[in-house]
């Protein structure tokens, strides 16, 4: 009857254990999401960067045909 009970034991510590690990793996992931979301929110989409360059460089070539004259 022992050994049942040192083999029931050592099941429950290994299944103790994975939901440890599950429950820090479920923490770590929503910290990396988190993380993430604030890189996403800071970002310049390239898209609003190129209409930026885009509308500088005709500013640029207006500005240089109205004073070459």
């Amino acid at each position: 009857m022992a050994s049942h009970e040192r083999r029931w034991t050592t099941l429950h510590g290994a299944l103790a254990l994975l939901v440890q690990r599950s429950d820090q793996s479920d923490r770590q992931l929503a910290d990396h999401e988190n993380r993430l979301d604030a890189l996403e929110r800071t970002r310049w989409p390239l898209p609003s960067i190129a209409a930026l360059v885009a509308i500088l460089g005709l500013i640029l070539t207006l500005w240089q045909t109205t004073t070459a004259r």
